[in-house]
C-alpha cells in the first residue's frame, strides 16, 4: 500500500474513531451542565449581595448547617471540564489540517481551566465540608464558596475565563458556513466574546468587588454555552462518524 493512502486510512480511521467518542461525550456534557445548572438555580445563595435569608456572614462557620445541600451541584459541575477536553481532542481530529493548530490552543486553555475548576471544587468537597462539619473552621473562611473575597470564586472565575479563551480558539477552528459546523463557530465565538466584554464592563463598575457577580455571569454565559454547543456538536459528530453505512466523512 503506498505510503500517501496509508497515512489516509490512519487519519481516515482516527477521524472516525474520535466522532464515535465525541458522539457519545457531547451529550453526556449537556447532561452534566444541565443537571449543574439546575441544582444551582435551586440552591440559595447564602451570603453575598443575591442574599435574601437566611444569610451567614464571616467566617462563615454557620456554613454547618447547609452541608451537603449547598454542595450537590458541585458533583456534576467538577466533571464539566474534563468531558470538554475528551471533546477538544475530538474536535482536533475532525477538523480540516491547516485548522488543527488553532484545536490544540484551545484543549490548551480548557486543560487549565479543567485543571483550576476541578481543584476548586473538589476542595470545596474535600475540605471545607468535613472540616465544617468537625467544627474546624479556624483559617476556612479564605476557602469558602461564601466568601466573596475568598479563593473559591478567584479560582472559579479564572478558571472560566480560560473555558472562554477555549471557546475563542475552537471557534475559528470551524469553518464559516451555513449548518451546524458555522453556527457552532458563532455559538463559541459569540459566547466567548460576550463573557470578555461582560468581564471589563463589571470589573470597571465594581473594581474589587466584582466577587459574586462575575460569578454568576461567567457560570450563566460558559454553561450556555456548553448546553447549546454540546447538543450541536452531538448531531456534528453523528453526521461525520457513520460506521453504519462504512462512511468517513471529510473533515468539517
Amino acid at each position: 500500500m503506498p505510503a500517501s493512502i496509508s497515512s489516509a486510512h490512519m487519519q481516515g480511521t482516527a477521524q472516525l474513531n474520535a466522532a464515535r467518542l465525541g458522539s457519545w461525550m457531547a451529550p453526556l456534557l449537556v447532561i452534566l451542565t444541565v443537571a449543574a445548572f439546575g441544582m444551582g438555580i435551586f440552591t440559595p445563595p447564602r451570603s453575598g449581595p443575591f442574599c435574601t435569608g437566611p444569610c451567614i456572614a464571616y467566617p462563615y462557620a454557620d456554613a454547618a448547617q447547609f452541608v451537603p445541600r449547598d454542595f450537590f451541584w458541585m458533583a456534576p459541575g467538577i466533571l464539566l471540564t474534563p468531558v470538554f477536553i475528551v471533546l477538544a481532542a475530538c474536535i482536533h481530529a475532525c477538523v480540516e489540517e491547516r485548522k488543527k493548530h488553532l484545536a490544540v490552543i484551545s484543549l490548551c486553555f480548557a486543560s487549565i481551566s479543567a485543571a483550576l475548576i476541578t481543584l476548586d471544587y473538589f476542595i470545596q468537597m474535600q475540605v471545607v465540608q468535613p472540616s465544617l462539619l468537625h467544627a474546624e473552621s479556624n483559617g476556612l473562611a479564605i476557602f469558602s464558596q461564601y466568601n466573596p473575597h475568598g479563593l473559591f470564586i478567584a479560582l472559579e472565575d479564572l478558571g472560566y475565563l480560560m473555558l472562554s479563551l477555549a471557546f475563542a480558539f475552537v471557534s475559528v477552528a470551524f469553518p464559516l458556513v451555513r449548518g451546524v459546523p458555522g453556527t457552532l463557530r458563532l455559538i463559541f465565538l459569540g459566547g466567548a466574546l460576550f463573557l470578555f466584554v461582560s468581564f471589563i464592563g463589571l470589573f470597571s463598575v465594581y473594581r474589587l468587588e466584582v466577587g459574586f457577580l462575575f460569578e454568576i455571569t461567567v457560570i450563566t454565559i460558559d454553561w450556555t454555552v456548553l448546553i447549546v454547543s454540546g447538543t450541536l456538536l452531538t448531531v456534528y459528530f453523528r453526521r461525520l462518524a457513520r460506521p453504519h453505512l462504512g462512511v468517513i466523512a471529510k473533515p468539517l
